[in-house]
């Protein structure tokens, strides 16, 4: 498997004399690896270049310091984190000068034309009390154990390592069957999972995050990823655990692909 996480020499290599901004996402929305922000944003501080990054999977479930991790700009969302959909936040350095989203009227600093969402607002800053640093151990204890008793199916690869990934997060690729199988038999019965990004479910491309750390195209789309909340049990892992290796064995058995 190829690298996974955000490679600091080739980063260096990449930036040139008119590199004006790094974006990095922080923990990636598939496979739930966490990059080095606060290595990245030295680099960029090094350069003078400013240095954004996409915290939206890991806001709240992994301790950001914008100061000390050199991050210039912070894009974070509210239903990632429990609360009201379709609310959003960019943080950004003071002397940071951006050009309005829309042009028109002076709402939220001149920034973005247009009226506040204020029950939304207020949604999202009491989104951000939810989750306990007590949660996320809960989740990450949760993670490790679903990902040791899956691992235990043959032929099952885990995307991404099981260190220095979201709380929440599990990726695996079965080989042999397919991803879009498993989530309809899993949701027959209850289950709730994905394969690939939820962002392109109507593609079927296979997900360029597996294909890029190394997967081939046949096992990307036999990729399935579970996500955790701190509402979730430990009889739900083992549930959920038990029905994805009823579902493997017996899908695998149809296969023409072979065992």
């Amino acid at each position: 498997m190829r690298m996974v996480f955000v490679d600091l020499e080739e980063l260096k290599k990449a930036i040139k004399k008119d590199t004006i901004l790094v974006s990095v996402i922080h923990g990636n929305n598939e496979i739930g690896t966490i990059n080095p922000i606060r290595e990245i944003g030295e680099i960029c501080r090094d350069k003078k270049i400013y240095f954004h990054t996409d915290a939206c999977q890991s806001f709240t479930k992994v301790p950001i310091d914008l100061e000390k991790d050199n991050v210039d700009l912070l894009s974070i969302n509210s239903h990632k984190i429990y609360g009201p959909k379709g609310v959003g936040a960019l943080v950004l350095r003071d002397d940071i000068k951006l050009t309005p989203l829309f042009h028109g009227g002076g709402h939220e600093g001149g920034l973005r034309a247009g009226t506040e969402n204020v029950t939304g607002i207020v949604g999202f800053a009491k989104a951000c009390d939810i989750i306990t640093k007590k949660d996320v151990e809960h989740m990450s204890k949760l993670r490790d154990e679903l990902i040791d008793k899956i691992m235990e199916i043959p032929n099952t690869i885990l995307n991404g390592p099981k260190e220095n990934r979201l709380c929440n997060n599990a990726n695996f690729s079965f080989k042999s069957i397919e991803g879009e199988s498993i989530i309809l038999h899993l949701d027959e019965k209850g289950i709730a999972t994905s394969t690939g990004s939820a962002c392109s479910t109507k593609s079927l491309k296979p997900s360029h995050v597996l294909t890029s750390i190394g997967l081939s195209p046949v096992d990307a789309h036999g990729s399935l990823r579970l996500s955790l909340g701190k509402e979730n049990t430990k009889e739900e892992i083992d549930y959920t655990v038990k029905s994805v290796k009823q579902i493997v064995e017996k899908l695998r058995k149809m296969s023409p692909l072979g065992k």
